[in-house]
């Protein structure tokens, strides 16, 4: 942060090593006279920064407790001023050696120590708000130093693996994940309003469904039993919905063994929500009303800058994949057969497995390689190949395909959502055919589900479903390009 900066002891003429000597030096000095600041378990906080600053006019002269990490701080003979962050922001504290018995002791503290302290609220005369101390004491001593004032944690490395330190000193690090938690609380009474039930299901399954992704596996040692974490909590919460629950959601931590780019992490959040008697047009109004609640209540406007762009959330398009494909690719797939579909990729340079030589595969491919990254403002693209769908309900007018959507912006998939397959004998053969893909090497195919199609046999309304990605939302929402800008502990290669 700005505010940061060295005292005269932890200057660039000093050697890490040398910083680290002396202040352990002085931790040593502080337990050798009875003052050893890890033994201190409690400070009564009775104010926070912004608190008091907000509300200096019925706060000044009022005496305050308050505590936090030393940022900055100005040591100017009998006066010393410093600076603390506290979850808030920062205010400054005014020392004086006839105010405090222990100001020689304070002079000491460093860059990054943790204190508490107590006194009265006033300005300076350069007009700002502060705390004029007391007593001040130390709570926790730093025996590393923070980074230097004006290069921070610059390396984004080591922001993701030292995310304790890029919070201390980059407010606006902090602030995305503060507007991640007001996003999921909005989420949340948005839907708890609507009269959906949050619920969990098991993270550790014995089949790995719901998604196409490859797994992680695990070994049960009691059972015996290979395991996997869970790829998506999709076929538990639609046994509920067959359980008479007609409106559920899970936040969801989920785990894919996939690549790790800019919009994957292999360990993810996403909400998933159904609901009994509606389609996937009624989800796709759900979408939008949940996007809207958010713009409205946590950011503060409709009009979202992300990527460059100006996002605009009262407007939102709808689209088939086929007229998606005619309008930016000018293949009208509708007049073409499987033969006629995998010419069209080949003259475009889209290749093709052996097993996806038909015609849903290569509509979905000329889609997702030339389409999907030309959609900036909010699309909901729907009616996708029965082929990548196997959990979603077959298009009456047209059984090549699907009720199914995804929605994106700035060329990103943001979600997924279907008019659920409820057909038990319908569901047995598409993972039949699963089974047929995972035969031929596609090890991201799904597992079939037995007892999944038993709970169908008894009865699954008709129901919508969504599921969206926490992560990428928020992205979205705070214009941060990459996930683990959003992750507080993204996926890391270990160090050597």
């Amino acid at each position: 942060m700005a505010d940061v900066i060295n005292n005269q002891q932890d200057t660039q003429e000093l050697d890490l090593n040398e910083i680290l000597r002396i202040r352990r030096e002085k931790l040593s000095q502080l337990i050798s006279q009875g003052d050893n600041p890890f033994t201190k378990v409690k400070y009564n906080v009775t104010h926070r920064s912004a608190q008091i600053i907000d509300n200096y006019d019925t706060l000044e002269g009022v005496c305050v407790s308050v505590a936090g990490r030393i940022v900055s701080k100005r040591v100017m003979g009998k006066a010393s001023f410093c600076h603390i962050l506290d979850m808030q922001g920062t205010i400054q504290l005014y020392v004086r050696t006839d105010n405090i018995d222990n100001y020689e002791q304070f002079k000491s503290y460093d860059i990054g120590d943790i204190v508490g302290a107590y006194g009265t609220v006033f300005k300076t005369r350069m007009g700002e708000v502060s705390v004029h101390c007391d007593h001040i004491e130390l709570l926790a001593k730093s025996l590393l130093p923070l980074p230097e004032k004006f290069h921070g944690l610059k390396d984004t490395d080591t922001r993701y693996r030292q995310r304790y330190v890029d919070l201390i000193v980059s407010p606006e690090v902090k602030k995305t994940f503060v507007t991640r938690s007001k996003i999921i609380s909005t989420m949340r009474n948005f839907l708890d309003e609507r009269g959906f039930v949050e619920v969990e299901t098991p993270i550790l399954n014995t089949i790995a469904g719901g998604a196409s992704a490859r797994p992680f596996i695990t070994h049960h040692n009691t059972l015996d039993i290979d395991m996997y974490l869970r790829v998506a909590p999709e076929l538990y919460l639609k046994r509920l919905i067959v359980g008479g629950f007609e409106k559920v959601y899970e936040f969801a931590r989920c785990f894919r063994n996939e690549g790790m780019d800019v919009k994957h992490n292999p360990e993810f959040t996403m909400v998933e929500l159904y609901q009994a008697y509606v389609d996937y047009f009624d989800m796709m109004q759900l979408v939008e009303d949940i996007y809207c609640r958010i713009a409205d209540e946590v950011i503060g406007s409709r009009q979202i800058p992300f990527e460059g762009e100006i996002i605009d959330l009262t407007k939102w398009t709808r689209i088939s994949m086929l007229d998606a494909v005619k309008q930016y690719v000018g293949v009208d797939f509708s007049t073409l057969d499987d033969a006629g579909a995998v010419k069209e990729c080949a003259r475009l340079g889209i290749e093709l497995q052996e097993r996806q030589e038909c015609w849903g595969h290569a509509l979905f491919e000329m889609f997702d390689q030339i389409v999907e990254e030309k959609i900036v403002q909010p699309t909901f693209v729907y009616d996708y190949p029965i082929e990548i769908s196997p959990l979603a309900k077959k298009k009456p007018t047209d059984g090549r395909l699907t009720e199914r959507f995804e929605f994106f912006i700035c060329g990103r998939e943001m979600g997924n959502a279907f008019s659920e397959l409820n057909d038990p004998i319908d569901q047995k053969s598409r993972f039949d055919q699963q089974a047929r893909e995972k035969s031929k090497g596609d090890d991201e195919a799904q597992m079939g589900d037995d007892d999944y199609v038993t709970a169908l046999e008894y009865g699954l309304p008709p129901t919508g479903g969504l599921g969206m990605g926490i992560d990428r939302m928020i992205m979205f929402f705070t214009n941060n390009h990459s996930i683990r800008d959003c992750l507080l502990f993204p996926t890391m290669k270990p160090i050597k």
